[in-house]
């Protein structure tokens, strides 16, 4: 493939392709050249992706079994550097761009691998990964599963029917040799949660609010907590079991997310109020009956996918935090996120401040964090700084 724009970015697209060698196939590693016909890399290509090209190297090194077991290999090493085992057994394993592997997402759930697949080229490798993974990690440990007398990894791969639709790719929906159940059970922090890893959101938890988790549990003391968008229960158990929060109320639309949550606060013999109920919608109920807590976590799903749909996300994010606020009571703590990458934070922040001038609150900045360590980013490719957890003070 000959480039008519050469950058430092992972991702090529149509319009930046020049002449393509036509016995590519989609899914293919593929050369790539500059305008003088220097070798300037390797990358996977799909025709019909947004897109084309994810560049994996920036040099002329080959793709092969040895490149492959390098990449994982390497990724591996930093997540045992961070020692994340001693505090959990779900964490990201490769975080695609951070990890210059795009278009794969890996994840370790206890002694379950997930594939999380965003190209044609990587879903098509999913054996050979499984086979280097097991190499790499050696068995997994038995944990909650004592009946196992040889543990192997199991594994459920994973993608968003939006990607198989544009990369062109299909899932196979029936279970293969080694699938995981519907319930697996990981740790975090003393806490246990059951994880669907076949049909839960995303790869079945977020292990990127890991450290933002702990966090929480800190203000939490004899507080009253609310928790938008609680999906599993995972902030609301850290402020019930860490942070010995007095009551605890979690609201998700998701009616599967909420009896999740339930299965949780019951298996850690924690009490939790939660509600099925449209995150919008409660929160005006809550206002109205003049109702407010000392904490207030807003995690909601990503408004911003497309560039497009910058102007409408900005304003969900708005409004979402202009409800929130008001349930805060002066002095009390604020946590807002976003995980839509495309939104800068310096743009979130202003959506927030916004919204504070509007519901006629102050708010003080305490703190901005994102996903833990094991979400690592290229610094040239930002995007990959997907979170941001903003701290607010509510006066």
């Amino acid at each position: 493939m000959i480039l008519r724009a050469v950058r430092n970015h992972p991702f090529i697209f149509q319009k930046m392709v020049g002449e393509v060698d036509p016995t590519a196939r989609p899914g293919d590693v593929v050369q790539l050249y500059d305008k003088a016909g220097v070798l300037i890399g390797r990358g996977l290509y799909n025709p019909r992706s947004t897109i084309t090209i994810r560049v994996l190297t920036s040099d002329p090194t080959p793709v092969d079994e040895d490149f492959w077991r390098a990449r994982l290999g390497a990724a591996v090493a930093l997540r045992r550097a961070m020692q994340l085992d001693h505090v959990t057994d779900a964490y990201r394993l490769v975080h695609a761009e951070g990890d210059r592997l795009s278009g794969l997402i890996a994840e370790r759930y206890a002694d379950c691998l997930v594939f999380e697949f965003f190209s044609l080229g990587m879903y098509r490798r999913a054996a050979l990964f499984t086979r280097l993974f097991g190499e790499l990690l050696g068995a997994p440990t038995q944990l909650d599963r004592p009946d196992r007398a040889a543990p192997t990894w199991r594994v459920a791969l994973r993608a968003d029917t939006r990607i198989e639709k544009l990369e062109g790719f299909h899932i196979p929906a029936e279970p293969h040799a080694g699938e995981p159940p519907p319930r697996l059970v990981i740790r975090e922090h003393g806490i246990r949660y059951r994880v669907d890893v076949l049909r839960g959101q995303k790869t079945g938890f977020f292990c990127d609010q890991r450290d933002n988790r702990l966090r929480l549990a800190g203000f939490c003391r004899d507080a009253e907590v609310l928790d938008v968008c609680c999906y599993s229960g995972g902030f609301g158990l850290c402020a019930a079991k860490l942070g010995g929060a007095r009551e605890v109320t979690g609201v998700d639309l998701d009616e599967d997310a909420i009896a999740l949550a339930r299965e949780n606060a019951n298996l850690n013999q924690s009490r939790l109020n939660l509600v099925h109920a449209d995150a919008f919608a409660y929160l005006r109920q809550m206002i109205q009956n003049r109702r407010q807590y000392d904490v207030v976590v807003l995690d909601p799903p990503k408004f911003v996918l497309y560039r497009e749909e910058m102007e409408t996300g900005l304003q969900k994010y708005h409004d979402l935090n202009h409800l929130g606020i008001q349930l805060v009571r002066p002095g009390g703590l604020l946590l807002t996120c976003t995980c839509s990458g495309r939104v800068p934070l310096p743009t979130f922040l202003d959506a927030v401040h916004r919204a504070g001038q509007r519901a006629g609150r102050q708010l003080q900045l305490v703190d901005r964090t994102g996903a833990g360590g094991d979400h690592p980013v290229m610094l040239n490719c930002p995007e990959s700084l997907y979170l941001k957890a903003v701290w607010l003070r509510v006066l």
